[in-house]
């Protein structure tokens, strides 16, 4: 069977500015991205059908298919139990959400078409990415599944290490190449997952659920909290509580980084802080692209949320709920705005559009340092958000 995640408009522009960059289903939380997670739970390869924009560089792997699935949701296993056994040209619902469709189609425009097809209930439990908070609201419950996918049937590497100091140590699995020294990790409530090659320096102290992704590395003395995913190639130091960051980001100095998300080639300067609690413990509110406005999170914690390739300098001070864009550079004294477009070059007194080929030389340059190439593909998919997004003022 020919599977594609498909991404809806409507759910696309509520996942801005992530989805500038990347498919819905190439959104991380836990320890997979969806797109991982579907393909290990179904065993095959699945293709992305998402925004023209971002066509040439997640080109679709087929030419038809018979089963669309809703990029923004999770599978679990009754789920997937429940998509399997979909009759022809029927759909799976949850209330008004779709989540799935058995049915002949080429395209991501066919594909929504199959939505108005006869409906079918799905009752059980759905994780839902609806939104940016969504992703570290669910991220703990999401890397104790991708755990327990990961590790069934498996045996951990051990950890060699005498001085390091082990809390649940049947909830922690070691891929091969795994670096530890001297470091407290704590997985009584909560799995810890380390991959390939990854590294934790002396001092750091890590709670669970946590995972660090291939190549990863955790300076030394880092506070790392629960519910917190860092991807393959990234540094962390500081602290860091239920936060996401993707590939090749840096957080590697000092200073609190909370219920937040960093995309990709992101780096945060020593000693940059965010809020992730308002002094009247009042609901935050983030932008939302959608609305052109600021909408009730209905939550009380909620910290920064970072477009790819976006940079902040060191000191830099985010408020709660703040929304930067993609290749933003972010420096000065006091509390940027809480909406930093795309390409915005500044901090809190001013800011400018910053000049397209200056972003895409630094992109270029911070690739080549982690052994990427940033080729024509990249650069072409940047200007279509230069062109359509950057606002800066």
């Amino acid at each position: 069977m020919n599977i594609a995640l498909v991404d809806l408009d409507i759910h696309r522009s509520k996942l801005l500015p992530l989805t500038f960059t990347r498919p819905i289903a190439d959104l991380r939380i836990g320890i997979l991205t969806i797109r991982e997670k579907w393909e290990k739970r179904l065993n095959q390869e699945v293709s992305f059908l998402t925004d023209d924009s971002l066509s040439t560089l997640f080109p679709s792997k087929r030419d038809h298919f018979d089963l669309a699935i809703n990029s923004a949701v999770c599978p679990n296993a009754t789920l997937i139990d429940r998509i399997s056994n979909l009759e022809e040209n029927q759909a799976l619902y949850q209330d008004d959400l779709w989540i799935a469709t058995k049915g002949s189609f080429a395209t991501r425009d066919e594909a929504a078409l199959l939505l108005a097809l006869p409906k079918t209930a799905y009752e059980g439990e759905l994780i839902y990415i609806d939104r940016t908070w969504s992703l570290f609201l669910n991220n703990a419950h999401e890397i104790q599944q991708d755990f327990d996918l990961l590790t069934e049937g498996k045996i951990s590497a051990p950890i060699a290490d005498p001085h390091t100091i082990v809390y649940g140590e049947e909830n922690i699995f070691l891929e091969e190449g795994v670096k530890i020294k001297a470091a407290i990790l704590n997985a009584e409530n909560g799995p810890i997952y380390l991959a390939k090659g990854a590294e934790i320096q002396e001092g750091a102290t890590i709670r669970g659920p946590f995972s660090l992704g291939e190549g990863s590395r955790i300076n030394m003395n880092a506070k790392i909290r629960e519910g917190s995913t860092v991807g393959p190639g990234c540094k962390i130091g500081g602290e860091l509580s239920n936060s996401i960051l993707y590939g090749n980001s840096n957080k590697a100095h000092d200073g609190f980084l909370g219920n937040s998300v960093l995309g990709e080639w992101c780096n945060l300067g020593a000693d940059t802080n965010n809020s992730n609690l308002k002094n009247n413990y009042t609901h935050v509110e983030m932008w939302d692209e959608l609305t052109g406005n600021y909408i009730d999170t209905e939550l009380q914690f909620c910290g920064l949320v970072m477009g790819d390739h976006s940079k902040a300098a060191i000191n830099t001070m985010f408020n709660t709920g703040t929304t930067v864009g993609v290749c933003a550079n972010i420096f000065g004294a006091g509390f940027p705005r809480k909406r930093i477009p795309s390409f915005s070059w500044g901090g809190d007194r001013a800011m400018i559009t910053y000049d397209f080929d200056k972003a895409m030389e630094t992109a270029s340059i911070v690739m080549e340092r982690k052994g990427k190439k940033f080729n024509t593909k990249d650069k072409d998919m940047l200007l279509h958000i230069y062109n359509t997004n950057s606002k800066a003022s």
